[in-house]
């Protein structure tokens, strides 16, 4: 589709002196045993597949028995830090780390097991991109979810977020694996729809989100949760922004459309800017300080500012996005508008 044609590879944008008072103010920077690099000294990768047989794009990672001992004992620590204060817990261990070599942030995936009752858990590595952290943070503000992450030099550690992946329930709905309630999941997908372009976090296909399906008393609710945020405020089209537009997500478009009118339709994104609004509003001080962190920094090209802001006026029929000089302000005057602020 060419309207939201992603061009290029984004590049990875250092986390400046800024942003790291930011985040030290805010206690997202912990120090940890291991950083990003440590867990790249492995010496096999075994492919992983599905439950079907099929590959997938993640792979088993082996290490000399030297190292593992040290590294294992470094990840169980890193999650001890992610989920509570650090305090040592003896009867956690590492089942398995895993490898995706595919996507920017070239993940690691780590799988932590309660040997007491073998529940386990799992929880990510990544390269530390300014991006990802600007992308986290406004999601953590503006959603109706808290994101849990840890940020120290160069690793970024992100909590698992739960929930079936948008292209799987897609294909589970068609296989008749899965009934839905249309009106519930078309209304959900139109509040993640505005979440999204109001504060442009883009690339929202359907397999950079999850559905989160929740039984209440009587009845099936969801949410749709990005797991994502790479993306977050880089890219120079409008409709990048809007997940209506990506031919991954027509089937909740076609949904949408088939279960709820146009006023419908209407009244749902009135309600969810509203609820951003007051998000924001709830978090005020905490949120200009983040976007004036952003003003500072640089996580676009200049022709992609250029391009955006010429865009959003034109879609808001505003002269106001003329003065942008950044990302940042771009950001920052998107939310003003489409939130009336």
């Amino acid at each position: 589709m060419k309207f939201n044609k992603i061009e290029y590879k984004k590049p990875f944008f250092e986390i400046r002196e800024s942003l790291n008072e930011y985040l030290v103010k805010y206690s997202r920077s912990l120090e940890i045993p291991l950083q990003y690099e440590n867990l790249l000294s492995y010496t096999e990768l075994i492919p992983l597949e599905n439950d079907k047989g099929e590959p997938t794009l993640w792979n088993r990672v082996v290490y000399n028995s030297n190292e593992m001992d040290f590294l294992y004992a470094g990840l169980v620590e890193i999650y001890r830090l992610l989920i509570s204060d650090g305090s040592k817990v003896d009867h956690l261990a590492v089942d398995g780390v895993d490898f995706c070599g595919y996507g920017n942030s070239k993940p690691f995936r780590i799988k932590i097991l309660n040997q007491l009752n073998d529940n386990y858990d799992y929880y990510y590595i990544k390269i530390a991109d300014a991006s990802r952290v600007y992308g986290l943070e406004l999601e953590h503000h503006f959603s109706p979810n808290k994101i849990n992450y840890i940020y120290h030099k160069n690793t970024l550690i992100e909590e698992h977020i739960i929930g079936i992946p948008g292209d799987q329930f897609i294909e589970e709905v068609k296989s008749g694996q899965r009934k839905i309630n249309p009106v519930r999941l078309s209304k959900e997908f139109v509040k993640f729809n505005e979440q999204c372009f109001v504060r442009l976090l883009g690339d929202m296909r359907a397999y950079n989100y999850v559905i989160v399906v929740t039984q209440d008393f009587d009845q099936i609710q969801y949410r749709v949760r990005a797991i994502d945020f790479d993306q977050q405020s880089f890219e120079k089209r409008v409709r990048i922004y809007l997940p209506q537009f990506y031919k991954e997500n027509a089937y909740y478009v076609n949904l949408i459309q088939e279960a709820i009118p146009l006023e419908t339709i209407n009244q749902y994104q009135m309600e969810e800017k509203s609820l951003l609004k007051k998000r924001y509003l709830n978090d005020k001080y905490q949120i200009d300080f983040l976007i004036d962190v952003i003003k500072k920094d640089k996580i676009s090209f200049d022709d992609y500012v250029k391009n955006l802001k010429n865009e959003l006026g034109k879609f808001h029929n505003s002269t106001e996005f003329e003065a942008c000089k950044n990302m940042g302000e771009i950001l920052e005057m998107n939310i003003k508008t489409m939130l009336e602020l």
